[in-house]
């Protein structure tokens, strides 16, 4: 055989049994132990075990210093995406402005597309701030 790199999804099935667990099973069984070997190389503190035709990887509980990295991982991401949807606003609110100022919308058809753009951005960043918040608490449950 050659010794070309592949990815572990690119030659096995991988499935989540529980939150704890991964399962890969390869689609060659007679390459079971290279994926394992692969794990154990890669720096990922994983433990495979090989059971019958399935890898078994349990993932230790996150420490609670790793729970705050990722609470702050979700902080920095969701701001990242209200300062998106920001910029979309923004870009919108001039279209609107500009098919006004070519005379293509009235002034009052300009007041109403201007409260939908703001209620839709406001809509879009609770949306995200839930979610934001729903990850957070599902990061710091035990």
């Amino acid at each position: 055989g050659g010794t070309q790199k592949l990815q572990v999804v690119e030659l096995a099935q991988i499935s989540a049994t529980d939150p704890q667990t991964i399962v890969i099973t390869p689609y060659d069984g007679s390459i079971i132990g290279e994926i394992q070997k692969s794990i154990l190389e890669s720096n990922t503190g994983f433990n495979p075990i090989i059971d019958g035709t399935i890898i078994r990887i349990s993932i230790p509980p996150l420490s609670e210093e790793r729970r705050q990295q990722l609470v702050s991982l979700v902080h920095a991401k969701l701001e990242g995406g209200k300062v998106q949807i920001r910029q979309v606003r923004h870009e919108a609110m001039n279209d609107v402005k500009k098919q006004f100022n070519e005379k293509e919308i009235s002034e009052d058809d300009l007041m109403h597309m201007e409260k939908e753009v703001q209620r839709i951005t406001d809509d879009t960043i609770s949306e995200i701030e839930a979610l934001g918040k729903r990850k957070e608490e599902e990061l710091m449950a035990i």
